[in-house]
């Protein structure tokens, strides 16, 4: 089962650590618990939309495979 090591601000949609099924972390907090990996997504993306911030979608295996950010993005550079 992959591990959270999730200390930011940003919304991370991962394997349950404690069983079956995805959650939304924030702050090493589970914020939401989810049966279905799409239905999380959902949930995390509004999470993260409504707060502006990063949202993190982990595979299974607890590597990052998606990241969208809702919110600070730095200003592009030119060049």
């Amino acid at each position: 089962m992959a591990k959270n090591t999730n200390r930011g601000g940003g919304v991370h949609t991962t394997p349950n650590p404690n069983g079956s099924g995805w959650v939304n972390q924030q702050g090493g907090e589970i914020r939401s618990t989810h049966r279905l990996k799409d239905r999380a997504e959902e949930a995390g993306r509004s999470q993260a939309k409504d707060q502006g911030v990063e949202h993190t979608i982990h595979k299974r295996d607890g590597t990052i495979g998606e990241k969208n950010s809702y919110g600070n993005d730095p200003a592009s550079s030119k060049g």
